[in-house]
């Protein structure tokens, strides 16, 4: 077959498939107009299709688009015939029956709404915001801050890496260092930022979530101080009445290293009881000293929560994938 008589015969199909659909009763349902239909082309057009391959090389491209393009006029001349017959029949294709949408009532996050509410708290107590980039080297996210070499964090089961020294931040601990690089003592700041982990997604636990850090550093700063500040923070959140402890931990970059309980009511009948809502410390000198500071001089405190566990302590949230779902039902109930 040569491409002139494969044209001609594309063209005679689509013609004809037009004069049927033209020529049918004004009553002729839609599946009895597409059994016809059907009926005279199918057969042609699977002879057209297979007469493709017999073509030259060089006439299978105007072919093929010839071939695309009778499809489509088929298919879009029986969409007018449809239009017609609806529009004859008096059909409407708006159902005015159908109960309208409500309207959504927006509303912030509330792992959003925790965030803004600690960060205005200590805001108050002297503190600005500084935030960092959330991919980072491995020096600033692990060896500036006091990891050793063979940290079991460092390992490819716990960090997503990003190339060989590349990695996306698993803290947002590295903005301590960048800020004592940048700013002389005093420095306070807040560092809220997006970290990732290669953990699993389940009821507690999230590959990315939000981490908001603190930072304190000056000239005779002590625990003291820390505890002092945390435990303001505490009252403010959680109510001046509730009690705060705090108790031995580990963390590389800081000695010696804390925890802090608050009492919460978690909603569940159970009344009061500890809660762990962070870890602090004061900065190991070590991280003093590679952010160029003299740690003979200078001393100071760092803190890190996770806002995702606050709310869901706060607003009674059992499983932690729903502040990831964007279910507006969910949303809504946040809204102010």
């Amino acid at each position: 077959m040569q491409l002139s008589e494969y044209l001609a015969q594309a063209n005679a199909l689509a013609q004809d498939a037009r004069a049927l659909l033209d020529g049918l009763e004004p009553d002729t349902r839609l599946d009895a107009a597409k059994g016809q239909l059907n009926a005279l082309k199918d057969d042609r057009l699977a002879a057209l299709q297979g007469a493709l391959r017999a073509l030259p090389a060089e006439d299978r491209r105007a072919a093929g688009t010839a071939f695309n393009t009778l499809k489509q006029g088929i298919q879009e001349a029986l969409d007018v015939f449809a239009a017609r017959q609806a529009s004859a029949a008096g059909v409407s294709t708006f159902d005015a029956t159908m109960p309208a949408r409500g309207m959504w009532r927006g509303s912030l996050h509330p792992v959003t709404l925790v965030i803004d509410e600690i960060c205005e708290i200590f805001r108050e107590l002297g503190f600005t915001i500084a935030l960092g980039p959330e991919a980072e080297t491995e020096w600033y996210n692990f060896g500036a801050l006091n990891f050793p070499p063979d940290h079991p964090a460092m390992e490819l089961h716990d960090t997503l890496y990003l190339g060989k020294d590349t990695l996306l931040r698993t803290h947002t601990s590295p903005v301590q260092v960048r800020t004592l690089q940048t700013y002389k003592p005093p420095v306070r700041v807040l560092a809220p930022g997006q970290v990732y982990r290669r953990d699993f997604f389940d009821a507690t636990h999230a590959p990315a979530f939000m981490q908001l850090e603190g930072l304190a550093v000056d000239e005779g700063i002590s625990f003291v101080d820390l505890k002092a500040t945390l435990a303001e923070f505490a009252r403010r959140f959680y109510g001046a009445s509730r009690r705060v402890r705090f108790g031995p931990s580990y963390f590389p970059f800081v000695e010696p290293g804390a925890q802090m309980d608050v009492e919460v009511d978690l909603n569940d009948g159970k009344g009061l009881r500890w809660v762990e809502i962070l870890g602090c410390g004061m900065v190991h000198p070590h991280v003093l000293e590679d952010a160029g500071l003299d740690s003979e001089k200078f001393t100071g405190w760092a803190f890190g929560m996770g806002p995702a566990r606050i709310a869901m302590s706060r607003y009674d949230i059992s499983d932690i994938r729903v502040l990831y779902d964007s279910d507006v039902r969910f949303l809504e109930q946040f809204a102010r």
